[in-house]
């Protein structure tokens, strides 16, 4: 049986606690309690990028899943486990706004209270959804202790039950689900990638493999800038010492322990692509699938084109890539370079 230790909210400060790893089995049960809930989101695919890859690419479009991120299935199993006992205390949790979106949908649909701390630097957009969705907002200092501070405060004041973004093994059984739709909707895959920030869809992603028991390769994938993943992996520890500076908001959180436990024990790669090369992934999905996606989810495409780490090893292979969310700023929208390298479809 695996364990990790963690700072936990309810725990007095300071205080580590001892948790289990969630299970492949978990990934299994999450999907029999959350299906009438959350969205079976379609897969995609594209001609002309499985041409300028040299792959064939099955996109798991989580962009549309309900709260527009995968996160709504961890976040609804995690509710829907409550006992009666906690429920009127509500939940709360930190996040820079794709988890907090999702908690507060789902809690929302469970009519339940909910509170999200969020730095002070969060996307408008993702703001504004915790709101739309019923949440209180909770403003703190654009780091990761105040972040926890900030969410021990709230657990403090008003009893609610934290439910961290990737620690949490509810919230990480969930996020697996989507693979095991993937592989479902598209058979014979040799490998699946994922954006890497926290590592709850890394980990979940990881289990559902585990528990179909398919030979399928997991790879994870993250932006140069937030590269503590990859660090780590190499490294064989958790090195999460680092100031993100990546346009990719959503994975500027450091790697949790739940993540690199699953990742050192189970995922064959974890790689780092650069800014322009992840903004040229936005511009061609946005382009050839048209569909609308925020840059954290065009990382695992950047990293198959051409130049990228992947565009080799993964020549003539059936890849599947989970688009983990659209919830993109409308009036910041980055700038998505051209291609810079040739491109087969335009010639």
């Amino acid at each position: 049986m695996a364990w990790v230790f963690l700072l936990v909210p309810t725990a007095p400060p300071g205080t580590l606690v001892r948790m289990q790893l969630p299970q492949p089995d978990d990934v299994l049960d999450a999907r029999a309690r959350i299906h009438k809930h959350i969205r079976v989101t379609p897969v995609m695919q594209s001609d002309s990028l499985d041409a300028l890859t040299g792959m064939t690419l099955f996109w798991k479009c989580e962009n549309l899943q309900r709260a527009g991120a995968f996160k709504f299935r961890g976040a609804t199993n995690a509710v829907l486990q409550l006992d009666d006992a906690t429920r009127a205390r509500g939940v709360a949790t930190h996040s820079s706004g794709n988890h907090g979106a999702a908690l507060a949908l789902a809690a929302q649909r469970a009519g339940l209270p909910a509170t999200v701390v969020m730095p002070s630097n969060s996307v408008a957009s993702k703001r504004a959804a915790v709101l739309t969705f019923g949440g209180r907002v909770v403003s703190c200092e654009p780091t990761a202790a105040a972040r926890v501070a900030g969410l021990e405060q709230v657990v403090r004041e008003t009893g609610a039950t934290p439910v961290h973004p990737f620690e949490h093994p509810h919230v990480v059984a969930g996020q697996g689900t989507a693979t095991l739709e993937l592989l479902e909707q598209a058979e014979a895959l040799h490998t699946i990638l994922v954006p890497v920030g926290g590592g709850g869809l890394l980990g979940g992603t990881l289990l559902a493999v585990r528990a179909v028991g398919l030979p399928v390769h997991v790879i994870g994938c993250e932006p140069a800038g937030a590269a503590d993943a990859e660090r780590s992996f190499r490294a064989g520890e958790r090195l999460v010492d680092f100031v993100p500076d990546t346009v990719a908001d959503g994975l500027r959180t450091p790697l949790g322990e739940v993540g690199f436990a699953l990742m050192m024990r189970d995922a064959a790669d974890v790689v780092s692509v650069s800014e322009r090369a992840l903004l040229v992934a936005m511009r061609l999905i946005w382009e050839r699938l048209k569909l609308v996606v925020e840059p954290s989810s065009a990382v695992p495409l950047a990293a198959l084109l051409p130049g990228g780490p992947l565009h080799e090893t993964l020549r003539g292979r059936r890849v599947g890539l989970v688009l983990s969310g659209g919830n993109v700023d409308l009036d910041a929208l980055p700038v998505m370079p051209p291609l810079g390298f040739h491109d087969p479809v335009s010639t």
